[in-house]
């Protein structure tokens, strides 16, 4: 929950099989012309048509991204409208690329087309179904809610608190009632999307059908080089070899809140109660080590959100560090124009997205990275993470278009996380 990919080839994902894409005027989002004759049914016509929607798609695709950028920093109904907008042309397009690649489907052709032809046809998060006006619709939704979701607050002990606030608070309580409040307070932000998100299904089923598919799920489980029905026993045979470990771990985490906080809070059977982690979405549980450590040769021999205390950490200072941990590496530094165009800190004079995120907006080295960076442990990691997609971003940056991505969405998780170890 806490982080983000946004590339300009991955966004082409919320937008296109590969890239924030769209342009500034109806005729710029037109998919390459697809008639029979121009592109006939042959190894040629696959080719020609690839070359076709790949040039196109590297045009059109900066435009988006700067709309996607502004909307996610800068929330307005103004720019809400204008991500819409975009949204649904991209997302028009992406439909009748991925319809086109499928004429294709039959015909023998090489390796790097026939990856194409498939990205082209599986890389779309959620589509729209052909009908008019359904485009349209789904964007607005999606902008909708990712808006109400960002923007939200609660009531907490007499003030109005945002996420980020929540965050920190729940990290550092160790007070039951405290973190309960914290937990399901934040939780009154999201009944007026209950109603967008069940359409947004219904719609992007009614789109996943139209490609062939059961539902957008099927859709999404057959972007992974196998059959959705594979990749579905992958993930059960992983965790079956996970979860004798993840059983123990829970019985143990659950004892030791048990033990700290008695049954009336946490019983020592059953669920662990999910605010008592030290986290919102209850998806990382090392906040409370200092709750949950062994009593003998257990305890960490740091505390590294002091540790940034006393440094004199700020959040751009943790950016630098990250930086720097990569350019130990060998890589390149980051462009002087990440630090002027990222959002590192939440502005005080707006509303933007906080959840953290890293982005190419231009295909080229134009990447950035949009947080609202506090000077904890969390966010150092996090830091560490979001650099980790900017750095593997600029690798792929010479690749033909619809390779200007990760190998797959985990992989690219799986690189900031593997730095962050």
């Amino acid at each position: 929950m806490k982080r983000t990919l946004m590339t300009a080839v991955a966004v082409c994902s919320l937008a296109f099989a590969a890239g924030f894409t769209t342009s500034n005027s109806q005729a710029a989002v037109q998919a390459p012309a697809a008639a029979t004759t121009e592109y006939p049914a042959t190894a040629e016509g696959a080719a020609a048509f690839i070359a076709a929607t790949e040039a196109r798609l590297a045009e059109v695709s900066e435009y988006a991204a700067r709309v996607q950028w502004v909307r996610a920093t800068y929330i307005t109904s103004d720019t809400m409208w204008l991500e819409a907008k975009v949204n649904a042309e991209a997302t028009e397009l992406q439909v009748q690329l991925a319809g086109e690649a499928a004429r294709f489907n039959d015909v023998e052709v090489s390796a790097d087309v026939r990856r194409k032809l498939n990205l082209l046809k599986l890389g779309i998060v959620l589509p729209a179904p052909t009908r008019a006006g359904a485009a349209d619709e789904l964007a607005q939704i999606n902008t909708r809610m990712d808006s109400t979701y960002s923007t939200g607050k609660f009531d907490y002990q007499g003030r109005q608190i945002t996420l980020t606030d929540a965050e920190q608070l729940i990290a550092a309580s160790r007070d039951p009632s405290e973190t309960k409040a914290l937990y399901e307070g934040w939780r009154t932000v999201s009944p007026p999307i209950r109603t967008d998100y069940a359409r947004m299904v219904e719609i992007a089923n009614e789109g996943a059908r139209d490609l062939g598919f059961a539902d957008t799920g099927a859709l999404w489980r057959a972007g992974y080089d196998m059959s959705p029905d594979a990749f579905a026993a992958e993930t059960d045979r992983l965790w079956t070899q996970v979860k004798p470990f993840y059983e123990n771990l829970h019985c143990y985490v659950r004892a030791r809140l048990n033990a700290k906080y008695g049954d009336a809070v946490q019983p020592d059977h059953g669920p662990i109660r999910a605010d008592l982690v030290g986290n919102m979405w209850s998806q990382e549980w090392g906040n409370i080590y200092d709750v949950v450590a062994p009593a003998q040769g257990g305890q960490s021999s740091y505390d590294l959100t002091k540790l940034l205390e006393q440094a004199g950490y700020d959040a751009t200072r943790m950016v630098k560090t990250g930086e720097g941990f990569y350019t130990s590496l060998g890589l390149a530094p980051l462009p002087e124009t990440f630090w002027e165009r990222s959002q590192i800190t939440r502005p005080r004079d707006r509303e933007v997205v906080c959840h953290a995120s890293a982005w190419d907006v231009d295909n080229v080295d134009d990447i950035r990275i949009k947080m609202c960076t506090n000077v904890d442990a969390d966010d150092f990691f996090t830091v560490h993470h979001e650099l980790g997609h900017n750095f593997y971003q600029r690798a792929y940056s010479q690749q033909p278009f619809l390779f200007r991505n990760g190998a797959n969405d985990g992989f690219h998780e799986a690189i900031g996380d593997f730095v962050g170890l």
